[in-house]
């Protein structure tokens, strides 16, 4: 199987899970931290994205870099 059959396989998957489960995904609990986990790192992991920096890049030449928490009214966001 190709890298492009691969992918397109992940990110079907991906598409199952979260049309199995939806209603779980739509509740206010589920965040976007839990999204990120759950659907965003895989499907970028899908298409070849070193998401977890696996390559030990510094950080100017990483695929990936993650956004510091900002608090808006004593509350993280």
């Amino acid at each position: 199987m190709s890298a492009k059959e691969t992918a397109r396989k992940k990110v079907a998957e991906l598409v199952e899970k979260f049309a199995a489960q939806s209603q779980g995904y739509e509740d206010s609990n589920y965040n976007e931290e839990q999204t990120r986990e759950d659907f965003i790192n895989p499907f970028f992991k899908a298409l070849g994205w070193d998401i977890g920096n696996e390559q030990g890049h510094s950080e100017v030449y990483r695929d990936v870099v993650f956004e510091a928490r900002e608090t808006i009214d004593g509350a993280a966001k």
